[in-house]
């Protein structure tokens, strides 16, 4: 599979995971009459659903990372080149601010906007450090030792973080860069975000390194992330 159809693979999930993420917070919002934990759990359950299908539908193409996170872990591990793993991460980055805009544009929402909600503190970032390292912690796990149940296994994780975790599990650097620019009930505010996306990646260094330890038989370079990674190919 050529580069450029896998970045735009990646593009393309990111892009209808962020719209899944603000879209489905708006509804819930606008719909759940000021009960948040009822908002929370329309946002989570679109959320999840969302993932899952996007793996299954993407995966074979790029491999459905849609994360910067799970992207560098993959590279660190030998499953991706560092040069098509920046392209990979301009294509997720690019894609989320897409899907922003597309959740803005469907509910009628003004395009541009800044985040005002505020996410900040020690329990916040520890929240954040920890959704991360499960994340990577259930893709390191399944992909290497049970393939077959990586997609439903990330999805069900992802619903899950978003209740045990204080931060509801952005778990993502390219998610929290664009959830700064929706002030709807899925943003964070840009002040925020630094921290956040330090955390991820931290949670996800650890999570890998931690399972090159606990499977110490796994080859040296990755087979696969989420789904096998497809054979590369030239333009």
């Amino acid at each position: 599979m050529t580069l450029s159809r896998r970045a735009a693979a990646e593009a393309l999930g990111t892009t209808f995971l962020l719209a899944t993420v603000v879209g489905s917070g708006i509804m819930g919002d606008k719909l759940a009459g000021g009960n948040v934990a009822l908002a929370l759990l329309a946002n989570t359950v679109a959320t999840g659903a969302a993932l899952i299908c996007l793996i299954l539908a993407l995966g074979p193409i790029s491999g459905a990372h849609f994360n910067p996170a799970v992207t560098l872990a993959d590279a660190t591990q030998g499953g991706i080149s560092w040069n098509d793993a920046a392209t990979y991460i301009i294509a997720q980055v690019t894609g989320a601010f897409i899907g922003v805009g597309a959740a803005h544009l469907m509910f009628g929402e003004p395009l541009l906007q800044i985040s005002q909600h505020v996410r900040a503190g020690g329990g916040q970032l520890f929240s954040e450090f920890v959704a991360t390292f499960g994340l990577l912690s259930i893709i390191w796990g399944c992909t290497r030792l049970r393939s077959q149940v990586t997609p439903v296994a990330v999805g069900l994780y992802i619903t899950a973080a978003y209740w045990f975790t204080a931060s509801t599990s952005f778990a993502n650097p390219a998610v929290t860069l664009a959830r700064g620019f929706t002030d709807t009930f899925a943003g964070i505010r840009p002040a925020d975000i630094p921290g956040f996306v330090v955390v991820q990646l931290l949670g996800a260094f650890a999570a890998t390194l931690l399972f090159r330890w606990l499977v110490p038989l796994l080859p040296l370079e990755a087979k696969q992330i989420i789904l096998p990674h497809p054979e590369p190919h030239s333009e």
